[in-house]
């Protein structure tokens, strides 16, 4: 049985209008970190899984990518907190017609089938578990014995400006804006090498390998002001603030913006972590 009290506030989180947020903004997304869908699908396929598990799966797209690239002899599986993205999920599955096997539930505390997985990614789904030691070890219950676990994290703050540029122009105009809390659950929870270390040894994972890698990604820049406007930390204060507040912070943070525009889109460079593991042999 799932503790229903771990991960409540990212419960409330995306399962609130931050999951429908992203749902609407879910093509845009799509293609900005398509990048990332083709190496943890490539990856997939490299290792002839038969049995994956793709944690915080949000809309499907990565779930869905590794269905298609290993076809009807494997057994792909989307887990994700937010029902509101596990039904839009469900949907593409059905409309692509797809056998992938979609579930809402906290990955840190569901109740997997001991050894099920012989394969378990993520697209920048596993930073906002609250107790990411308990996480890990449940998703290494559910792995068979040397399975591999292979994710893709944010790197620091530091490192992707392009992250934070909304929060950095819009602060002088939103006074309440949260500061970022180092090592909180939220998009940098793993910018530290070594905690990533430290939490998949703690939960019972070997062979771990932490890669920097840099990975070139692009947003149109026609959803510029949709993505300020409803995503991230200046997409929540937005939503409690009054219309001139909201038109005089899209125009600052878009404008703040201007140094990424080439042609038609934004582009930037996603400092991030790529993690690998094994789960013990025995």
């Amino acid at each position: 049985m799932e503790d229903s009290r771990a991960n409540e506030a990212q419960s409330a989180l995306w399962n609130g209008p931050s999951g429908l947020a992203w749902v609407d903004a879910q093509t845009t997304l799509d293609r900005m970190f398509e990048p990332f869908e083709t190496l943890l699908a490539d990856a997939a396929v490299t290792v002839s899984a038969r049995s994956v598990l793709d944690v915080g799966c949000g809309t499907g797209a990565v779930t869905l990518a590794i269905a298609r690239r290993l076809g009807a002899h494997a057994q792909c599986t989307g887990v994700d907190i937010s029902a509101r993205m596990i039904e839009a999920a469900q949907a593409r599955a059905e409309r692509d017609g797809l056998d992938v096997a979609f579930v809402h539930a906290d990955a840190q505390t569901h109740a997997f089938a001991p050894r099920e997985f012989d394969l378990i990614v993520s697209r920048f789904g596993v930073m906002f578990f609250d107790d990411p030691v308990r996480a890990f070890g449940n998703l290494r219950h559910a792995a068979r014995a040397n399975a591999q676990l292979r994710f893709a994290a944010w790197r620091g703050a530091a490192d992707n400006p392009f992250m934070t540029t909304a929060e950095r122009a819009a602060a002088p105009l939103l006074p309440d804006l949260p500061a970022r809390q180092p090592g909180a659950p939220g998009q940098f929870a793993f910018g530290d090498r070594q905690r990533i270390a430290s939490v998949l040894a703690d939960s019972g994972w070997a062979h771990v390998a932490i890669e920097p890698i840099d990975i070139a990604c692009r947003l149109p820049a026609a959803a510029l002001d949709d993505y300020v406007a409803r995503l991230g930390p200046v997409g929540l204060a937005l939503r409690q603030a009054d219309e001139a507040t909201r038109r005089r912070v899209i125009e600052t943070v878009h404008a703040a913006f201007d140094r990424y525009v080439l042609g038609a889109d934004l582009r930037f460079d996603a400092a991030c972590w790529l993690v690998t593991a094994r789960a013990p042999s025995v």
